[in-house]
């Protein structure tokens, strides 16, 4: 999925999104991860100290514009996160945390460096900077959302993105999982002044509630397209894949269809097919 979502996405890709918010684009774009890794840099404008959420991929140039960004604008990174283990938003985490002489902090215990990790309800604090943990499995296991209450934004990784929709794939995904932290993420939306989207990969989002209840109602109706597929005679993701995502580029009918065993695994669990 590639259309625009609801709201007002930026018109490019990169740079200044919020007051504490600024992006570093890495060079890794694909149709699997639109422009490229979102490298997110948070900071209080008045500290020294930042924060560096998903490094990205291991690209050694990419890592020193991380480096060279925070210089530019009087920032010492403090300490680096992750969103979760893929490898376009993990890989460069332990060369990043070698450069930096920061702690990588993440839910996985494989990714860490150093002895504290994460879990949901945390409240991180880094130069005055406050972010709040919120756990939002499902397009992962070990998927995190930061929220940054003073810019009133979510840091989503690939739970949202700026463009499109986020795959589930099928083991490590569950739809469950999925379908849950994105109420969990509409309540923070339309209760505690969520309006901005910083996702991991994409344009920035100006309408969170907007964009939740609208990946809520594409998951709705990808199900009951699935739970037809089933019910017409295709008895295999390939023949599920082939029937609903037949407007998608067969390039990615590949991913497709581990979505697809996520959304068949929900649909069994459920009694639905």
């Amino acid at each position: 999925m590639t259309g625009l979502l609801p709201g007002d996405p930026a018109a490019t890709v990169g740079g200044v999104a919020t007051e504490r918010a600024f992006c570093v684009l890495a060079p890794n774009a694909s149709p699997m991860t639109l422009d490229g890794t979102n490298t997110w840099m948070l900071a209080e404008p008045d500290s020294e100290l930042a924060v560096v959420v998903d490094p990205g991929p291991l690209d050694e140039g990419h890592l020193r514009a991380v480096l060279a960004a925070a210089e530019q604008r009087g920032k010492r990174i403090a300490l680096t996160l992750l969103t979760h283990g893929h490898h376009d938003h993990a890989e460069g985490a332990a060369r990043f945390a070698e450069l930096t002489g920061t702690q990588v902090r993440a839910l996985d215990p494989a990714l860490r460096l150093g002895e504290e990790g994460l879990h949901g309800g945390q409240v991180l604090e880094v130069g005055g900077l406050e972010l709040r943990v919120v756990a939002t499995p499902g397009h992962t296991a070990d998927s995190l959302t930061f929220h940054l209450p003073a810019d009133g934004a979510i840091l989503t990784g690939d739970t949202v993105l700026g463009r499109g929709t986020t795959m589930v794939a099928h083991p490590d995904g569950a739809l469950g999982d999925y379908l849950d932290s994105l109420r969990r993420l509409r309540t923070l939306a339309a209760q505690y002044g969520v309006g901005t989207v910083l996702p991991g990969h994409g344009p920035v989002l100006a309408d969170a509630l907007g964009t939740v209840e609208y990946y809520l109602a594409h998951r709705a109706a990808r199900l009951a397209q699935v739970e037809t597929a089933v019910e017409a005679g295709c008895r295999t993701a390939e023949q599920v894949v082939a029937r609903v995502y037949a407007d998608v580029d067969p390039a990615l009918w590949p991913a497709a269809e581990l979505s697809v065993r996520a959304q068949l695994r929900y649909l069994e669990d459920h009694g639905l097919i």
